[in-house]
């Protein structure tokens, strides 16, 4: 229907530094290799990435017939000092105990608050769905990172979960569906269903990347 719209979201392969589960917010780490990331059979009219090189990466896997549009406020999270390190190396660090107490509070040294975090990834939502609106854009695929994905689903899901609820594995994610208007008002989407890419996992979900 000319009226329904839809939005995938799909977060990149495991890198290197998400299988050594460390830290990995504006660092760049490359795909492991031997995954199995499959091409989405489905056509989306436009895709949009994040500008590190795990997610262009990904999106030329998933949507090998498509030149994908890249957005820097789709970036993951930045870490800051604790970017490339892993829990064992922080643990006893009283400021990351801190942010594991209260990490909507508490930023990481040198890196991004949650809420400057999650401003920079709503103004790259708000300036693609008004694109999505006003050019009639009926299906569109973002590729982009844990984080990204949670908030965006925290935000926009049609139920409301904690932020830490969704569970986002690596080259799969969500499609949200909505009406236009509805869109366009920034409403909760109306339907909600899991779009898998992987034919098999590969290693445990890494905390945010």
């Amino acid at each position: 229907m000319d009226d329904i719209v839809a939005i995938a979201l799909f977060r990149h392969g495991m890198t290197l530094e998400n299988k050594r589960q460390a830290y990995l917010g504006w660092t760049d780490s490359t795909l492991v290799t031997g995954q199995v990331l499959t091409e989405i059979p489905v056509s989306f009219e436009r895709i949009f990435t994040s500008d590190l090189g795990r997610c262009r990466e990904t999106a030329k896997i998933l949507f090998p017939n498509n030149v994908p549009e890249v957005v820097p406020e789709l970036r993951e999270m930045n870490f800051g000092d604790w970017e490339g390190k892993t829990y064992e190396l922080l643990k006893d660090d009283v400021m990351y105990q801190n942010w594991l107490d209260e990490p909507f509070k508490v930023s990481p040294p040198n890196g991004e608050s949650f809420s400057a975090f999650t401003l920079r990834v709503e103004k790259g939502w708000k300036d693609i769905t008004k694109r999505i609106v006003e050019n009639r854009i009926p299906t569109t695929a973002l590729v982009t990172h844990g984080g990204v994905i949670r908030y965006l689903l925290t935000r926009y899901a049609t139920e409301e979960r904690d932020f830490w609820a969704w569970s986002i594995p690596y080259g799969q994610g969500y499609q949200l569906i909505w009406s236009r208007e509805g869109l366009r008002r920034g409403d909760r989407c109306i339907s909600l269903l899991e779009v898998p890419s992987m034919e098999n996992q590969n290693g445990s979900e890494n905390n945010i990347s």
